[in-house]
């Protein structure tokens, strides 16, 4: 078997992209860590995790999440989708929110008070350290780190979707 390839070369620039595909690679495997010891010490599943970084990531993007979306985020059925909220909300993480003035049915989700310190207990050293690090970067070198950023978590979650059980590999969506 050959390693050609996977290892890099003595090349400068392949030496350094190694270095970012590296870390990328360890920040991947801790953040699981870290997801996996946050939900034990919580009696949380991981797709209740999944769930919750989800709701949060549109909140904090002015554009909460529908239940339905939720469920296609998380490609779980109808039914367990509701049972995933019923378990968050009881839990006190989340709530359902009836916000829409032209249609009360629409239905959104919220993150809770609780939930929210619940998360920033455990996170909140982490997003502590990482402001700090961020800190030290000018504002064209932040672009270029959202930049490179977006598009590895675009690349990450197509691989996701191609690989994903059940998946034709046929489209990604």
């Amino acid at each position: 078997m050959t390693t050609d390839g996977f290892y890099p070369t003595d090349d400068p620039l392949d030496q350094r992209q190694w270095r970012i595909i590296d870390a990328l690679r360890r920040y991947g495997t801790d953040s699981t860590r870290l997801t996996h010891a946050f939900a034990s010490q919580h009696q949380l599943r991981p797709v209740d995790l999944f769930a919750l970084v989800a709701i949060m990531s549109a909140e904090g993007a002015g554009t909460p999440l529908t239940p339905g979306e939720l469920q296609g985020h998380l490609h779980l059925s109808s039914a367990g989708t509701s049972y995933l909220i019923d378990r968050l909300e009881a839990s006190g993480h989340v709530r359902r929110s009836r916000e829409d003035a032209d249609d009360h049915r629409k239905v959104r989700l919220r993150y809770k008070e609780e939930g929210m310190r619940t998360a920033l207990s455990f996170f909140g050293p982490l997003g502590e350290s990482t402001t700090a690090i961020l800190d030290q970067f000018d504002a064209h070198e932040l672009d270029v780190i959202a930049r490179f950023t977006d598009a590895i978590a675009q690349a990450m979650k197509a691989h996701v979707e191609l690989n994903r059980p059940g998946s034709n590999g046929d489209s990604i969506s």
